[in-house]
This record gives structure tokens, sequence and C-alpha cells, in this order.
């Protein structure tokens, strides 16, 4: 992975003023976030969560890894939501406070985790960007991904960075002609969360049928070896991993609208997580439309993208990938917050105009108007969404829906383009 981060010769070209010095830039970006991590440190006092973690999954990560102590390994004594990358990391952090293990240190060290990966995530749009649209481009991507604040807050809510650093690691490889380093990368982020394996498609689209099967091979293979053993020791406790996001009800979604389930998607209490048989007990009204048809509907669009494809240039390629993940995201039962951070740097690279920075500003705007600022008013209702909070609610996850489907729509007229030679 160094070599990603390695200086790059530009040809001659130079940036004038400090916008153009690279490590400014890392330096301005670390210290924001870091400033405001000590400014308002996580904590959980009696009358809830304070600090900058405060509204995310933090709290949530703590007590499950905190099951450790109580009944043993994940995948072995508990089930987990999660692959296994992310399941083990936690336990990891938690159990290296020793006995006198709390809150407060766990959302600190996992806050400066997901700050150094955030960083990376950085550096590769950074990378991307030059890439595909060259120099100056590049360091202004960068410069915008570092002041939005959806990545900022995500990275202390959420895990998603570390997923979008497989994403983003895997298309910079299979965009430099290295098939086999983008493959274990995508891997690696199936194994923390399931989105990164769709960087097969790209493979199989934009490589030749001999190196798309290459890439499909070692995915599978790093993934499955990494399953082996834990399903090995039992099964039943390993099994949710792949199956309990899907058992979800709908939530957040038209899905959901549909389906009249007004709250944010969740599983039942920890005690839950000794019964691996609960990971499949659905919490919510029945889905209308079921999920095979969604996919169903979803793969076939997807096909028929993938024949009518006529750019086969790098920028096709990112387009393609950032197609494919909203594709996949539109068609799931649930939405989650935190896929901004999958979303934002693809839409950057694929529209690095000022129309595409706005794009991304506003659905972070419309993400966050929903969660936490409309959910946040849901206490007295236990988290749902009743009365006169129903039709703003809809209407946001209306209008989120619209722009996810119109930048698929911006997306398939780019791949549509022929090149010019």
């Amino acid at each position: 992975m160094a070599d990603v981060f390695k200086a790059r010769p530009t040809g001659g070209l130079t940036v004038p003023g400090l916008l153009g010095d690279e490590r400014l830039l890392l330096i301005l970006f670390i210290a924001l976030r870091l400033t405001l991590l000590l400014a308002y440190q996580p904590v959980l006092l009696t009358g809830g969560e304070r600090g900058l973690a405060a509204g995310g999954d933090f709290q949530t990560y703590f007590q499950i890894a905190a099951l450790s102590d109580r009944l043993g390994a994940p995948f072995r004594d508990w089930w987990s939501e999660f692959p296994p990358v992310w399941s083990f990391l936690t336990v990891l952090i938690y159990q290296a406070q020793g006995t006198n293990a709390n809150y407060g240190a766990f959302a600190l060290l996992l806050a400066l985790f997901m700050l150094a990966v955030d960083a990376g995530n950085l550096l590769l749009l950074r990378r991307l960007g030059a890439h595909l649209h060259g120099l100056n481009t590049g360091l202004a991507l960068a410069w915008i991904y570092a002041v939005l604040a959806a990545p900022l807050i995500l990275a202390y809510w959420t895990f998603e960075p570390l997923v979008t650093l497989w994403l983003l690691l895997g298309l910079w490889w299979l965009l430099n002609g290295r098939e086999s380093r983008s493959a274990a990368a995508a891997a690696l982020g199936a194994l923390t969360k399931f989105t990164p394996a769709l960087l097969l498609g790209a493979a199989w689209r934009f490589r030749s049928p001999r190196q798309a099967a290459g890439y499909t091979v070692i995915v599978i293979g790093l993934f499955g070896l990494a399953y082996l053993p834990l399903f090995a020791q039992n099964a039943a406790m390993t099994l949710p991993s792949l199956t309990a996001q899907f058992n979800k009800a709908s939530y957040q979604t038209v899905w959901a609208l549909l389906d009249g389930n007004y709250r944010t998607g969740s599983f039942g209490p920890l005690s839950d997580r000794a019964d691996p048989a609960k990971a499949n007990v659905t919490l919510g009204r029945p889905a209308v439309i079921p999920g095979w048809a969604r996919l169903g509907a979803a793969l076939a669009i997807g096909l028929w993208i993938f024949a009518r494809v006529r750019r086969y240039d790098d920028r096709g390629l990112a387009a393609f990938v950032t197609l494919t993940l909203l594709i996949f995201f539109l068609q799931a039962q649930g939405w989650s917050p935190q896929w901004l951070s999958q979303i934002i740097p693809l839409v950057l690279l694929c529209f690095p105009t000022r129309d595409g920075v706005l794009v991304a500003a506003v659905l972070g705007l419309v993400v966050f108007v929903e969660y936490p600022f409309l959910f946040i008013r849901t206490g007295d209702t236990g988290g749902a969404i009743t009365g006169a909070l129903i039709t703003p609610f809809a209407l946001l996850v209306l209008a989120r829906t619209a722009i996810l489907v119109g930048l698929c729509v911006g997306l398939y007229r780019k791949l549509r383009e022929p090149l010019l030679t």
C-alpha cells in the first residue's frame, strides 16, 4: 500500500500557492480533526453520550466488543452482523485497554484509528483525481473532501471510512493495471463490509476474461480462506455475519415507506447475540416487494448497462464502479447515513465540477437532516417516526433517492459517451 502514497512526477506542472502543497493539506486535515477530537472527547455520562462521537455507532461498537468479556470470542461464542475484520478489530481495541476498559478510552482509540484511515482516503482521492483528471483537479478534489462536513462526521461515527479505503485502494490498483493487488483489496474490503466486492463487475467489464477470472478467484479465495476457520469452529455463530443484514426489515428507503417501517435499522438486545437464531428475526413489517424482486431488478438493470457501455477508458471504469455501487444501495431494503463515506469520493471523481461538488454537499445536508435532526425528535415514540414527522421524513427519503437516481442517470450517460480518437 505504501507505493500509493509516494510522490509522483508531475511532468513539469507546478501548482502555485499554498494549495499546491500536499503536505500542508494533510497536516491541516489531521490537525482539524485531531483538534476537534481533543475539544469534544467522546464520553458517556449519566445523561447520555457527549462529545464528537455522540449520535454515531461508537457506543454500539463498544457494547458489542464488551461481549468478549462476558461471552468469549466473536464468531465462536456470539454472533456479529459484521464480517470478521471489523468484529475482531473492535474486540482487539477493547481488550487492549485491559481490565479497566471504558467507553471514553475505547472511542478515543477508535477515533484515532479512523482519523488515520480517512487520511489515507484523502491521499487516495488526490491520487485518483490526478490520475483521472490531472494534477490540479486531483488537488482541488482533495481540498474539497477535506472541508466537507460528512466525511469528518462519519469518521467519528462509524467504521465506513475503512470500507472506503479498501474500495478506493482497489479502484486505484485496478486503474493502474495491478489486478492482483486490487482483488486483494476488494477481498479485504468484503471482509469488512460487502460493497468493495462490487469491483468484480468492473473487472469483468474492463478487463479481459482471463484477467477477470483471475480477479474473481483471488477475491473469492481470500474471502473463503478467512471464513473457513470461522465456520470450522462454529458455523452457527459465523453465518449471521453473512446473512443478518439482509434479514433486517426495511428502513429509511422508498421500500420502507411502502412497508410502513418508519424506524432506523437495528437488531435486538445484546443478549440476543448468544443465540444465532435471533439473527434471523425481522424487527418490523414484512416487505411488500420482496428482496429477491429488488435484487433481480437491480441485476437486470446492471446487466443492461453492462452490455451498453461504450466508454472503456479509466474515467469510464470509475463511472462504472460508482454506478454499480449506487444501484446496489438503491435496491437495498435500508439506507444508512454512513454510506455517504463511500459515495462522496466517487461522486467527486466522476463529476469533478462545481455541480458535482454541490450535489455531494446537498446530499450530505439531506441525509443529516433525516438523521440525526429528524430522528432525534422521536425519543418519546421509541425512535419511530410518527404524526407530523411522517411527511418531512417521506420527503427527505424521496429527495435523497431522487438525487441518487439522478447521479445514476448522469453516470450512465458518461458510460454511453464514445471515446474520441
